[in-house]
């Protein structure tokens, strides 16, 4: 476990600094009620310079986690999402503001929500206006999740709406909220930006994310469906009981012949191949391989957009897909095209103004573009939140800090 530490101006980090981020990820795995098994990783903007792995893939098996393990990354497929859009965006295919359903037809069938009749059957209306693009990729257009709201757990039930991890096309028609730009929720928008992305090329998500951003950034291991190979690595998903102890589910796996490539959580790849991604991020679109977006592109998909409306705590309505979640409870924060921007300095050492976010079997990421930082923390745990997980990933990320500050303490 663990590896050659080094900063980003290439001076080297003393073995404390290593044996340090090795106690976190110990401590995950060894405390009561810990995590079965982690890797984390963390990169500056020439390479990683911390690569670490504790505990098992599966609980009760004999496959010890590695860092090439492979993982179900659920919405930290978002970004990478978004930054197909923003493709577009750059070659002049797509206007945010214009109305996804130019790109996604769809869409247009969706209702609005108003309450619920005394007979209990829901009551909707068409939007007020169409829902843009833009909308979807801040998720101020009224799409939800049914795990984060109590309403749609109804609507689902009434009209028969399957969850998001069946990568059906039924799943994806619910009902807005709300109409569109009222208001932040977080739910199904980049699953809808997806389509719109397939729209405008006329090809497959997967297939647009390969040859557009997976090859140019050498993510090799990184995809919708599993190769035998990928398989073979995979890590095992984990239940949490009510009493704490896990209980594996060794025949978990996202759909693998998926009606819709889902691109708000359908990716499987390696932390390794994600610190591809959050390194051409820290460097402005400058992949390993070649450009994969426009330096101007990258600082406008980094900049709050939500005005004067915040992001707020994710209720955990259905128990065993969520706990109640929010990062740094108590700060503002916003969203970007399409991360989530803390406006204060965090705790962990993570400046005001830069980005991050989260998957739903308890994965985490950072990218700190004003130190040229960033990190990852893997596990596959539900529900979400887990505090041994989410109290994990802090210590880590807390620790980079130090460990940084201790290697060039005028950079960080």
């Amino acid at each position: 476990m663990g590896g050659a530490l080094r900063c980003r101006n290439g001076v080297n980090v003393d073995r404390s600094s290593v044996e340090a981020l090795d106690r976190v990820l110990r401590g995950a795995v060894e405390a009561e009620d810990g995590v079965p098994g982690v890797v984390a990783m963390a990169t500056d903007r020439e390479g990683n310079f911390y690569e670490g792995a504790a505990g098992e893939r599966g609980l009760g098996t004999d496959a010890e986690m590695t860092t090439d393990t492979v993982f179900a990354i659920f919405s930290c497929t978002k970004a990478i999402t978004g930054a197909a859009v923003m493709q577009l965006v750059e070659e002049g295919e797509i206007d945010l503001s214009h109305p996804a359903k130019e790109y996604a037809p769809e869409i247009s069938d969706i209702q609005v929500l108003e309450g619920f009749g005394e007979d209990g059957e829901p009551r909707t209306r068409p939007p007020k206006t169409d829902v843009t693009v833009e909308q979807l990729m801040l998720h101020t257009a009224g799409f939800g999740y049914d795990f984060f709201n109590h309403d749609l757990v109804r609507y689902g039930e009434k009209r028969g709406v399957p969850s998001v991890v069946t990568a059906t096309q039924a799943s994806l028609d619910s009902a807005l909220l709300f109409d569109p730009g009222e208001r932040w929720e977080y739910g199904s928008n980049i699953d809808w930006v997806g389509k719109v992305v397939e729209g405008a090329r006329g090809k497959r998500l997967g297939e647009v994310f390969e040859e557009r951003i997976f090859g140019p950034l050498g993510m090799n291991s990184a995809g919708f469906i599993l190769t035998d190979e990928m398989r073979s690595r995979r890590a095992t998903m984990h239940q949490r009981e009510d009493d704490g102890p896990l209980t594996p589910m060794p025949d978990f796996e996202l759909p693998q012949e998926p009606e819709q490539h889902m691109g708000g959580h359908g990716l499987y790849m390696p932390v390794g191949d994600y610190m591809k991604f959050i390194r051409m991020i820290l460097n402005e679109g400058e992949g390993e391989n070649g450009r994969v977006l426009k330096a101007e592109t990258v600082r406008a998909m980094g900049q709050n957009g939500l005005g004067d409306m915040t992001i707020k705590l994710l209720p955990g309505v259905i128990p065993t897909l969520s706990n109640d979640a929010e990062f740094f409870p108590g700060m503002p924060k916003g969203w970007s095209y399409t991360f989530m921007v803390n406006h204060e300095d965090a705790p962990t050492g993570r400046p005001a103004g830069e980005l991050g976010w989260a998957g739903l079997a308890n994965l985490y990421y950072w990218i700190d573009r004003k130190n040229g930082v960033g990190g990852f923390w893997a596990t596959q745990i539900l529900p979400f939140a887990d505090p041994a997980s989410f109290g994990g990933y802090m210590e880590f990320e807390t620790a980079v800090y130090e460990a940084a500050r201790s290697a060039a303490p005028a950079a960080v």
